[in-house]
């Protein structure tokens, strides 16, 4: 019988598999000529966005080559809002046939979700398309590609599903800043606001990326779920049930009862992730750089801004956003 998916990507054995053509040769000319900005990571200004300069060769590959599958689903946020927990719950919940979330084996026992599922920057940069292409459907894979970026393959037709998470900007910056101080110990927090306010953050502007998928959502809500880290967090169940209904897996009165949406929050819990072996210790590649395990997982909660953030630093993000936001029906 062939294997269905998802199955941990990092357990597919890649070494047979041929490398696709190198993005830096077929892109590299177009990337030297976009605007650049020199920051904490330097940023290449493509379409409206800044890219991070290691990755945009990877993306203008992913947005070009990329061919969906109908039921795969593809998990994207903001960096820092979220993602790793998206990662994690999605997987329980699309693997749990081959995967009870009670098992003592589960993947996530001992990979980091980052394992798990595929992010896109880092399979187009590093030329793996042919390790994806053997993963087994449905496929779940991730990036931080802006809306407007993605393949037109994914955002029009039929195409496949696109989960989007959001968070607060002023505890994504806290988030960020310190996930960055383990690549730049001498980075300080306001450099990490200002490109914050500027939109110059990688990925950024922030608030055109999440009205990206905000908009898709509203015009496609059968092909764009968007969630909110903070709905998520207050009430994860009801999220989760939420996740699997839109992804084709809806829960069934046995497991209803069975209490298998429990069993999976509770796998996915920020404390029992942060305090798995595999999540203290190890690294895995991120920007084309080892980042540790337990780099992901800081404290994972709501309103930690406010340890940092002055009033009128939040003041300024909170307008900035307000303005931005104004007449979508986000706020």
């Amino acid at each position: 019988m062939a294997a269905t998916g998802p199955v941990p990507f990092k357990d597919v054995d890649d070494g047979t598999f041929s490398a696709a053509r190198d993005p830096k040769e077929e892109f590299g000319d177009l990337v030297v000529t976009l605007p650049r900005k020199e920051q904490f990571l330097v940023g290449r200004l493509y379409k409206g966005f800044w890219l991070p300069e290691p990755y945009a060769p990877g993306i203008l590959a992913f947005q070009r080559r990329f061919t969906p599958r109908p039921d795969d689903v593809v998990l994207t946020s903001y960096p820092k809002c979220g993602t790793t927990w998206l990662k994690a719950l999605a997987f329980a919940v699309m693997a749990r046939n081959a995967y009870p979330p009670a098992a003592a084996d589960h993947p996530l026992r001992r990979l980091n979700p980052h394992a798990c599922i595929p992010f896109m920057e880092d399979i187009f940069t590093e030329r793996r398309e042919a390790k994806l292409e053997s993963l087994p459907s449905p496929r779940l894979i991730n990036t931080h590609t802006p809306y407007s970026l993605l393949p037109e393959t994914v955002t029009t037709g039929g195409g496949c599903k696109v989960v989007y998470i959001c968070r607060d900007p002023k505890d994504m910056v806290v988030s960020l800043y310190h996930f960055l101080r383990h690549l730049q110990p001498g980075l300080s927090f306001s450099d990490t606001f200002d490109s914050v306010l500027d939109g110059t953050v990688p990925y950024g502007p922030m608030w055109d990326h999440i009205l990206g998928y905000w908009h898709a959502s509203v015009t496609r809500p059968d092909r764009v779920l968007f969630l909110k880290y903070e709905d998520l967090l207050q009430n994860t169940g009801e999220h989760v049930r939420k996740l699997a209904e839109f992804m084709g897996r809806p829960f069934s009165a046995a497991e209803e009862a069975l209490y298998t949406v429990a069993s999976i929050v509770e796998l996915c819990s920020f404390d029992n992730m942060k305090n798995l072996e595999v999540n203290k210790t190890g690294a895995t590649e991120w920007k084309c750089k080892n980042m540790a395990h337990d780099s992901f997982f800081r404290k994972g909660v709501v309103g930690d801004w406010m340890n940092h953030v002055s009033p009128e630093m939040a003041t300024r993000l909170d307008e900035i956003f307000h303005d931005k936001f104004r007449g979508a029906g986000l706020i």
